[in-house]
């Protein structure tokens, strides 16, 4: 291709088609994007070396993972780390091959993998292998944060290997479909993996009432989806007069009895992701972002501060860690000058409470009193077109119940729907990867009623925006589940023919208005 850049791994890339200029609209430049295809192509070359007799080892995969999650959409935009990071790559792939570099007559077979040969394939072969890397830089991203707390699976850390060796290989659509679909199976194996480790690590999540209100004094605001820097911010700022708040998929942290006993884990600031730059700019706060999504902190990065894999040219950086350099800035801020009121929400109905409702829940159904089940989320954006989520969710009838989890919640997660009987009509199941939590809870109710999934009164309406929903969706259609509704715009790297299977097989449909597809979901 000529252009400066190609991606089209989101949902807002330019114009339904692929980010082919200077920067995309995610923020990231040219140069990062050709570093990310860099990275990414040394990632496939280090997959091809990993099997026979190669001494691989938990470094091996800790640095696969940290690869693929470095690619994730408004991760890291820093071209030096990413640099790093392939030179890392480069150096393993050595160790585990010493004799290959300086070989005399190279085969080439080992080689990095030029990522304009994917972008320049035949549409549906590319539709299939971006299936394939998309889902994997999403559930790299899971197994992140198990890895983070200690928890690994050597199931999982092969199949990363085999699905980047794939998308290196000229292999037809007979090959490739296979691995599609163990995208979606080992993801399902990952999201069990880290709901076990968070679970083991602070508590099994119970409904819990958080508070949209400020409190006076120095605060840090905590944004991205890692438990781990949460719970080490908790325990360095214990007894130093900063006040600890959530943002977007932080939310659901709440929930956790170990993270919630903290006494100065005083609520949630700001809704979504896309809004930081409405919402950061103005308060006398620090910010943590620990994953995606960032965004160019423009005239406010004096208080931004990353952690972990996230990179943005500028901002201080975390190191092992250690926030003392981020505590100290809280406390050089102003902070909140007073207290000031707000609304509250609920979050942490996840799996152990859902399937302890559910002898209720089934009766519920039964008797008639709840009519339908929808399934509301995935991830929120900035993109026309996702009031539709507002919209559907306040339409629904007051006999439905409505789960949701992930960011996308944000365009509902404050609405008051009341109750049927003992239960809030919105019940939030928690961040993205607690989609594990709902399979859980739908597999169990149609147990319960002898029935397969897709007979369950159950309708799932989701937004995505970037690669862990492709892990989610991915797995979802492993499992068999029907019938899906997906918004605000489907993926612009599957191609027709490869759309019109997932059509045919499992009946995806791109969402329309909520007037018509409530009627149509709800008969």
């Amino acid at each position: 291709m000529d252009h400066k850049m190609f991606c089209f791994q989101c949902e807002q890339t330019a114009g339904c088609v692929g980010c082919t200029g200077k920067a995309g609209v995610c923020g990231k430049t040219a140069e990062v994007a050709e570093l990310q295809d860099e990275l990414t192509g040394a990632l496939i070359g280090l997959a091809r070396v990993t099997d026979g007799d190669a001494p691989v080892n938990a470094d091996t995969w800790r640095l696969m993972i940290e690869g693929l999650f470095t690619t994730v959409t408004n991760v890291s935009f820093n071209e030096k780390t990413i640099r790093e990071l392939i030179d890392r790559v480069h150096e393993e792939k050595v160790r585990l091959l010493p004799g290959c570099s300086g070989c005399s007559s190279r085969c080439g077979s080992n080689d990095d993998y030029d990522m304009n040969l994917l972008w320049n394939a035949q549409e549906d072969i590319r539709s299939l292998k971006s299936l394939i890397l998309f889902g994997v830089r999403g559930m790299a991203a899971y197994a992140h944060h198990a890895m983070m707390l200690g928890y690994a699976d050597e199931e999982v850390n092969r199949f990363f290997a085999k699905a980047l060796f794939a998308v290196g290989e000229d292999w037809g659509m007979d090959e490739l479909l296979p691995i599609v679909m163990e995208v979606g199976e080992k993801n399902l194996k990952c999201m069990a993996l880290l709901d076990k480790a968070n679970t083991e690590s602070y508590g099994t999540p119970a409904p819990a009432t958080v508070p949209l209100t400020v409190e006076k004094g120095p605060f840090i605001v905590i944004t991205g989806h890692d438990l781990h820097d949460l719970k080490l911010l908790l325990e360095q700022t214990e007894g130093k007069g900063v006040n600890i708040y959530t943002h977007g998929e932080m939310l659901p942290a709440h929930g956790y009895p170990v993270l919630k006993a903290f006494p100065h884990f005083v609520g949630h600031y700001g809704t979504a992701w896309q809004n930081q730059q409405k919402e950061l700019p103005g308060f006398p706060g620090a910010v943590l972002f620990t994953t995606n999504c960032i965004q160019n902190p423009k005239d406010y990065g004096g208080k931004v501060f990353t952690s972990g894999i996230v990179g943005w040219p500028g901002l201080v950086h975390i190191k092992n860690r250690d926030f003392a350099p981020l505590i100290l800035k809280a406390l050089e801020l102003p902070g909140f000058a007073e207290d000031a009121p707000g609304k509250e929400v609920t979050v942490g109905f996840g799996r152990k409470t859902l399937l302890d409702a559910a002898p209720a829940v089934l009766d519920a159904v039964k008797s008639g009193a709840v009519r339908h089940i929808f399934l509301v989320g995935g991830c929120d954006g900035a993109k026309p077109g996702r009031n539709y989520y507002t919209e559907f969710v306040e339409k629904t009838p007051q006999d439905t119940l409505i789960l949701t989890l992930a960011c996308g919640k944000f365009r509902f997660f404050d609405k008051d729907l009341g109750k049927i009987g003992p239960f809030p009509r919105l019940l939030d199941v928690g961040q993205c990867n607690d989609a594990y939590s709902a399979v859980k809870v739908a597999l169990a109710l149609a147990d319960a009623l002898k029935c397969g999934v897709n007979d369950l009164p159950l309708s799932l309406v989701l937004s995505w925006y970037e690669q862990k929903a492709v892990a989610i969706l991915l797995t979802l259609l492993a499992l068999g589940v029907k019938n899906i509704h997906l918004g605000p715009s489907l993926p612009a790297f599957v191609s027709p023919d490869i759309l019109n299977l997932l059509v045919e097989n499992w009946g995806i449909k791109p969402i329309s208005t909520p007037d018509e597809d409530l009627k149509a979901l709800l008969g």
